[in-house]
Order: structure tokens, then C-alpha cells, then sequence
């Protein structure tokens, strides 16, 4: 079943990847979790450059999601039949990108108001100018009125927000209530597999990249043992170990410090040694990555690498803080233009 589900599914997303929100970044190509937060991030901290100003993220968690789909409903926007009286299967296949389809609707309608969304992982960014709340909390209210019509529940005591802000000595901002429960405040959350603070400080999810991949170096000793091929035990370091070690990394890089940049890099060291050959550093890969984002039109980013009118060079993104300035679209223009990589 789930291999016709999977040709189903490759049907249904070239036919509906044109159609879908912008701001949703499950089942696209080319695109990640590393996507979704870089163009949080951006949003945020491009906001942040205004003085006076700040963020509240809203990190929406649903109850069953996907057994809450209603047919009915999903037909209307699929224009097909249907088959079952209620919910999309956990663990179906086609399941997140019908979950996807059956919230493409649900987008806000505010220009300081960002939602966006991985399959079922929603987040809401209020970018607050002059303490006015009133847009972000209006599109919070909209939210639960759309789940409400569309048989999705809330689950308001997971729910969970940050507040994002850098100015000296802020008032205590009112609380957030949502289906009439106070949403708690957090100072650090676990953001698409990447671990954010409130101050977008890398050293905590860092830590547990570094701590991960050398668990996984033992592994590696214990393949070298057998006599592996030095291809194989490459290919093994690639989807185990590298994987981990660039999981999120054009988001944390290039704010990332000296120290926590030797830790990570220190694991591939050990792994050179393990397998006898070189493998790409922690600043190829960096590089890498940012290339193919910049060369991919359909990015939702991909206005922030402007060709200047002698196409040898990317307009640079004008930035007021440093947060905003080792943040991945300021830093991957200025690492392009350095290469001079278009």
C-alpha cells in the first residue's frame, strides 16, 4: 500500500507544488527545515534592526493533526472523492502533504505577521513595531477561529511562545492566552531540530551536535575493524555522522564562535584519522549549501541574492545589528561575493 502511496504521492506534488503557500516548506524541492528557520530568522531579525522593536514567536503545537483532516473538506480543495469518515492515517505516506493541502489556506493576511509552516509544525511570528500588538494577536485569533472550522485542535497547553527582544531594560510584555489558557514563555525551544534561545545564541544546540556525532565515531572504529573499503566507510560517515554535524548549518555558522566551530570540526578530524582520507571541512559544506540556495529561483529568499547590474557580484544586505549580520542570507551574499560564486 505504501508504494502506491508514494507514486500517488509524487503525482500530487508536481501538480500541487505551484499551488501551495510560499510559507510552507514541507514536501517541496529543494527545500529543508533549515529553509523554514533561515526565513524566520530573517524576518526576525531584520525586523530587529528598527529600534524600539521586537518579536513574539508562537510555536503552535496541534492535537493529532492528521486524524483530524475531514474528508469532505480536504475534498473540496482536491476536488476528489472520499473514501473515509474522518482523518489522514499517522504514519500514512501521503498524509503531511495532505495535511499541508488541507491547510494551505491558512496564511496570515498582516505584512507584520509571518506564518509559517513544515507539514503540521505551524509557528507564528508577531514583528511588533511601537509595543502595537494588536496584528499579531488579531492573526492569532484568526488561527484558532480556522482551526476551529476546520476540525483542527489546538493543543494550547504545548503551545509555547518567545519573546525576542534586544532592547535595554523592555517592560514585561502582557501574557499570551489561547483557547483560554496562558501560552508559557520559554527562554530556549526545540525549532524544526534546531535548538533556539530567546538571545539566537548557538552554544546549546551546538553542544549536542558535537556530543551526538562523537558517539558515532565509535561505529565508525568498529567498521574500520572489518576492513571496510575506505568508500564505504566514507559513505558511512556521510549519511551518520556528517549528516549530524551540518544538521541545521546555515543557520548556526556563521554566528556560530571560534570554539564551537573547533568542537564540531574536531569530530571530522577523528573521522580522517578512522577512515585514512581528507573529508570536506565544516566551511566547505557551509559553502556548499549556500551556494545551491542561491541558485534556486524558486527559493522564497532567493530576492536577497540580487545580481548588481555587472553580474559578477550580489547587491550586499544592509544590516544595523550583528545578530542580523552573521545571520545566514548577510552572511552567504558576502561569502559569495568573496568566492565570486553566482
Amino acid at each position: 500500500m505504501k508504494s502506491f502511496e508514494r507514486l500517488v504521492l509524487s503525482y500530487l506534488k508536481d501538480i500541487t507544488d505551484p499551488l501551495l503557500d510560499p510559507l510552507q516548506f514541507a514536501y517541496r524541492a529543494n527545500r529543508s527545515v533549515d529553509d523554514a528557520v533561515n526565513m524566520a530568522f530573517h524576518f526576525i531579525l531584520q525586523h530587529l534592526d528598527s529600534p524600539g522593536s521586537y518579536a513574539r514567536i508562537l510555536f503552535v503545537d496541534f492535537s493529532s493533526a492528521f486524524n483530524a483532516i475531514i474528508p469532505a473538506l480536504l475534498r473540496d480543495k482536491l476536488f476528489q472523492l472520499n473514501h473515509i469518515s474522518t482523518g489522514s492515517p499517522q504514519g500514512c505516506v501521503l498524509s503531511p502533504l495532505l495535511f499541508s493541502l488541507y491547510t494551505n489556506g491558512c496564511t496570515s493576511g498582516h505584512q507584520s505577521v509571518k506564518l509559517l509552516k513544515f507539514a503540521d509544525d505551524t509557528t507564528l511570528i508577531g514583528l511588533i513595531s511601537d509595543g502595537d500588538e494588536s496584528a499579531y494577536r488579531g492573526e492569532m485569533d484568526h488561527l484558532v477561529s480556522g482551526c476551529s472550522m476546520n476540525n483542527l485542535e489546538l493543543n494550547s497547553l504545548k503551545t509555547v511562545e518567545m519573546i525576542v527582544d534586544f532592547r535595554k531594560d523592555p517592560a514585561p510584555l502582557p501574557p499570551v492566552i489561547l483557547c483560554d489558557s496562558l501560552v508559557t514563555s520559554v527562554e530556549s525551544f526545540r525549532f524544526l531540530g534546531t535548538t533556539i534561545t530567546k538571545e539566537f545564541k548557538w552554544e546549546q544546540n551546538i553542544r549536542s551536535l558535537a556530543k551526538k556525532a562523537q558517539q558515532r565515531i565509535y561505529f565508525l572504529r568498529q567498521l574500520k575493524k572489518f576492513l571496510l573499503p575506505v568508500k564505504m566507510l566514507v559513505n558511512f560517515y556521510t549519511a551518520i555522522i556528517e549528516s549530524i554535524l551540518t544538521s541545521s548549518i546555515t543557520v548556526w555558522f556563521a554566528a556560530a564562535t571560534a570554539t564551537d566551530k573547533a568542537n564540531l570540526q574536531r569530530v571530522i578530524h577523528s573521522a580522517e584519522k578512522v577512515i585514512g582520507c581528507s573529508l570536506p571541512s565544516l566551511q566547505e559544506l557551509y559553502v556548499s549549501r549556500s551556494r545551491r540556495r542561491a541558485a534556486d529561483p524558486s527559493h522564497p529568499g532567493n530576492e536577497l541574492f540580487w545580481s548588481l547590474p555587472s553580474g559578477k557580484r550580489l547587491r550586499s544586505i544592509r544590516t544595523r545589528t550583528s545578530h542580523h549580520k552573521h545571520s545566514f542570507f548577510p552572511t552567504a551574499v558576502s561569502l559569495l561575493n568573496k568566492f565570486l560564486v553566482l
